[in-house]
């Protein structure tokens, strides 16, 4: 493989197992942190409609009660949630050391043997392969991508693999999310405005 091949292939796999990175911290972090923020949000809002009859409402607490059952899923999640943080370490691991292993070969004569360097780079990216765990918390897309864009620093990555701002940075569950909820919201003040205009 030539050097530009070599350069632009492990900036790929950096972006991949970057990103794989941060989605196995993702889910390791809504794992550990969800339900006690969902027990706090609970409990906060059952004192608070002691007080306030406007929150003593059968639809709020039906809502809450579909909340609180979120705990239930996050839990089937804590057996192996060390094995989450444990992979997310070391993809991040694999993921510096890509890095390095790009600057190497950018650093060499044009003409040189690659080899080595390439021998080195399928090593990483086999074992980053071997050792991911496929099944991921729901939203961990979301965070991992808030991780890896907002919080990571990649920019070695982008003179060879450029990051587009509504392709790359935004999931596109996020997109079509914001876009639906947009659309629902003017639909409702128009309702409300024009007495059915969007029915």
């Amino acid at each position: 493989m030539n050097k530009d091949l070599l350069l632009k292939d492990i900036a790929e796999s950096g972006y991949n197992i970057g990103y794989a990175a941060k989605k196995h911290l993702a889910t390791y972090d809504i794992v550990e942190k969800a339900p006690g923020w969902i027990s706090i949000m609970s409990f906060a809002f059952g004192v608070l409609a002691l007080v306030i009859p406007q929150l003593n409402n059968n639809i709020l607490a039906a809502f809450l009660l579909i909340v609180a059952y979120a705990v239930f899923y996050f839990n089937s999640y804590q057996d192996t949630r060390l094995e989450y943080s444990k992979v997310g370490s070391r993809l991040t691991t694999i993921f510096t050391t890509l890095r390095s292993l790009l600057y190497e070969t950018k650093s060499r004569d044009d003409s040189a043997n690659f080899d080595d360097l390439e021998a080195r780079y399928r090593e990483l990216l086999n074992e980053s392969q071997s050792i991911g765990i496929s099944k991921q918390i729901f939203l961990s897309d979301w965070y991992a991508h808030y991780k890896f864009f907002w919080q990571a620093e990649r920019s070695w990555l982008e003179e060879y693999r450029p990051f587009t701002f509504w392709r790359d940075k935004i999931p596109l569950s996020a997109s079509i999310t914001g876009i639906a909820l947009v659309s629902a919201a003017v639909c409702s003040v128009a309702y409300w405005i024009n007495k059915g205009f969007c029915a």
